[in-house]
């Protein structure tokens, strides 16, 4: 939409599409149990859509939590007042142990020394308020998590002992002490892994084994928690796993790249065409915001790396590799001008593109711009621009910078 360039004086801008989202996110609601819990993975300023507005989206659609990477991502959430639970993914310093208790924020912890450094951390401020944890097992990926050779030593051993005793199995949180002191109330609230390679139908063994071992975990953590008032939450698939494995789909599943309308990866596509349809949510638009007519022998951009072979009418499109826009697609790279695939000329600047848009009929200063977006098989979507660069469309979109402006339509 021009307008919202002349309107906002914008000179480049993203549109994300609440339709789509609302399509994507039905998708994979319909894939899953009603009792199996959502968790929309929003880390990463949402995979380039807007951290908050997309998560406020998932708020309004239904979700039961959000996934970060960390508690700076939760902290924002939380200032704009989203009361969805959330899971902080990744690791979390100690010394923002307290500030999650108190604002509701649950924490992965996936090592010893973390669970060590739980047991030394001062009680919440405001009572009731425990810190909710999920422990991160490695059944695999070899990333994150507890080894299975620890299971025991997890919940066994007195010195990191996170499960009540029998006899007080009905509090709401296990209690830690050291020297005689309180030390802070924790509240283990789930027990996931991650899958390392669910993205290929073809080979599921590996899936099917790291699902074999995260049930040793289950099993065990059944025991000791069959007291509990509240029972941990047990998780294990992201996008890929949701859609091919529905045995792992467990007590909550993590969906990411799928909520935004991008596939996990080819092969999935593949096997899924024809029963399962995402729509790409996002549109990156810019303008043109100059128009110069050249002469064949022309050498154009920074090192004066391409040669122009016939007389051409060139644009300057205000983008480059500081907004994201991959240096690497430097004369290979497609946007569309006024609905024309126009290719970039010579190097793409840090702030700027040099655009071949001798197709379009009287391109003009003010012009609409498509820098990305659209259908997967075009050029300039998201994994069209991943094709071209032989990578992956995660990084693509994670790329985007933040301060672009995210419009919801």
């Amino acid at each position: 939409m021009g307008s919202i360039s002349r309107e906002n004086g914008l000179r480049t801008w993203i549109e994300v599409d609440r339709k789509a989202i609302k399509h994507n996110f039905d998708i994979f609601k319909s894939l899953i149990p009603k009792k199996t819990r959502f968790m929309a993975v929003v880390k990463s300023n949402a995979y380039g859509h807007g951290l908050v507005d997309f998560s406020k989206e998932m708020e309004r659609l239904g979700a039961d939590f959000l996934g970060v990477d960390s508690m700076t991502e939760a902290r924002a959430l939380r200032r704009e007042r989203i009361q969805l639970p959330i899971l902080v993914l990744g690791y979390t310093m100690p010394a923002l142990f307290s500030e999650a208790a108190e604002n509701d924020i649950s924490l992965t912890v996936s090592s010893f020394e973390t669970l060590n450094a739980l047991r030394k951390a001062p009680a919440p401020q405001q009572k009731g308020k425990p810190l909710k944890i999920h422990i991160k097992v490695d059944t695999g990926m070899h990333r994150q998590g507890f080894m299975l050779n620890d299971l025991q030593q997890v919940i066994m051993n007195s010195q990191f002992s996170i499960f009540p005793p029998a006899s007080k199995r009905l509090l709401p949180a296990p209690r830690l002490r050291q020297a005689g002191r309180r030390a802070g109330d924790f509240q283990v609230e789930g027990l996931y892994t991650h899958f390392a390679a669910a993205k290929n139908p073809a080979f599921p063994k590996d899936t099917e084994d790291q699902l074999k071992e995260f049930r040793i975990w289950i099993s065990a953590f059944k025991k000791v928690s069959a007291g509990w008032p509240l029972r941990p939450i047990y998780h294990a698939a992201a996008t890929a796993g949701t859609m091919l494995f529905p045995a792992s789909h467990l007590g909550m599943v993590r969906v990411g790249i799928g909520l935004y309308g991008l596939w996990p990866a080819p092969e999935v596509m593949q096997y899924l065409k024809g029963r399962i349809t995402l729509r790409p949510a996002l549109v990156w638009k810019s303008i043109i915001t100059e128009v110069k007519k050249l002469p064949a022998g022309s050498r154009v951009g920074y090192d004066l790396t391409e040669t122009l072979s016939c007389a051409s009418t060139v644009a300057v499109v205000p983008v480059g590799y500081w907004h994201g826009y991959p240096r690497a697609l430097s004369s290979i790279g497609r946007v569309l001008v006024c609905g024309k695939e126009c290719k970039i000329l010579g190097r793409v600047s840090m702030d700027m593109l040099i655009v071949d848009v001798s197709a379009v009929v009287h391109p003009k200063v003010g012009d609409e711009v498509v820098v990305m977006g659209g259908k997967d098989e075009l050029p300039v979507s998201a994994a069209g621009l991943a094709r071209a660069l032989d990578a992956s469309w995660y990084e693509i979109v994670t790329r985007l910078n933040p301060l672009i402006k995210r419009t919801y339509l």
